[in-house]
């Protein structure tokens, strides 16, 4: 049996983000055209060491992606100069059931994630949008950047972190590697106000358990993606805005609508019902629910991340990989 071993630079070689954004954009219709089978991730708790291994597996028919994700969650790994999150990908022959794959589990995350808040970008921001609020510096931060970049015509990115030495090294960072590419200007902002006033854009990947800006000062026609909150008790996006917004979207109602703080929150507390939440937006780009449909509507995407967004980014992967010769194998 022969796997193919992928790392980080030998992914960004094979799938640009703007083919990941449309491979989530399958992804998302498959789910929601129930053709795929995603069960809840399996979690396994490591005592001895406060330490947690997730498992998110799946399968993906039309896709013929096949596989599991292995996330583990070590915070003490820190004190060993390792990663506190590490994550590799598996992935298998559908249709022998032969793993033939192994890849950065982490940068997978990281490019399936920013993709899906592009795709959902892509599908419900006023075309015309030009200024770009994000809040977050962290790992998942740079390619939630990429991704609209790639799918808008940015003309000003307005970045906030609540440490002004992170928030100025990563608008620094990115206006270096992005700023020419896509004629663009990147800087931090003192401020969550500054960053949110005439935003056309606004994405939030944090891991604030309350509101990041003030949803009173969302403009309208503006659309706003929550990104950090996977848990009940993680709520980034204020409940101002959840009530201000005239159409709400979810990655996966399972995903986004149980596990989310954002929409949790003010489900509990009755601000808002689930009747309200507009639906899937596999079931938008489907065609069989409304998108935007004026200038002034303020559209929000809540996305917790699905293992069908894995699956079927690793299979483009592997087959463009395997394709051009990428990657080293092992045989066993």
């Amino acid at each position: 049996m022969e796997i193919r071993i992928l790392n980080r630079e030998n992914i960004q070689q094979v799938l640009s983000m703007k083919e990941t954004i449309e491979a989530d954009k399958e992804a998302l219709k498959i789910y929601s055209d129930k053709q795929s089978d995603i069960p809840l991730r399996a979690n396994l708790d490591i005592p001895e060491y406060d330490g947690q291994s997730l498992y998110m597996y799946g399968y993906v028919a039309p896709a013929k992606a096949s596989g599991v994700k292995i996330v583990s969650v070590y915070p003490h790994n820190i004190e060993r100069g390792l990663t506190s999150v590490p994550a590799t990908m598996v992935t298998l022959n559908s249709e022998t059931g032969e793993v033939n794959c192994l890849m950065d589990g982490t940068y997978l995350t990281q490019l399936r994630t920013g993709a899906v808040a592009g795709a959902a970008t892509d599908e419900l921001a006023r075309k015309d949008a030009s200024i770009f609020a994000l809040f977050g510096t962290g790992g998942q931060a740079e390619t939630q950047l990429e991704a609209v970049l790639n799918v808008r015509p940015i003309k000003e990115v307005k970045v906030f972190d609540l440490s002004k030495e992170r928030r100025e090294n990563f608008a620094n960072k990115m206006q270096k590697k992005f700023g020419n590419i896509f004629e663009v200007n990147i800087r931090a902002v003192n401020s969550s106000d500054e960053a949110v006033k005439d935003a056309d854009i606004i994405t939030t990947v944090t891991t604030a358990k309350e509101a990041v800006f003030d949803g009173t000062l969302v403009k309208p026609g503006a659309h706003i993606n929550g990104v950090g909150s996977y848990t009940p008790e993680m709520a980034e996006i204020p409940e101002s805005l959840i009530i201000k917004a005239d159409k709400i979207y979810v990655d996966t109602w399972d995903g986004a609508v149980k596990e989310s703080g954002d929409l949790i929150q003010p489900l509990e507390k009755g601000i808002l019902q689930e009747n309200q939440i507009t639906g899937e937006i596999g079931d938008q780009i489907a065609g069989r629910i409304k998108g935007r449909e004026s200038e002034e509507e303020i559209t929000f995407f809540e996305t917790t991340g699905s293992a069908v967004l894995d699956l079927v980014v690793a299979q483009k992967i592997y087959e463009a990989a395997a394709e051009k010769g990428i990657g080293q194998i092992i045989s066993l």
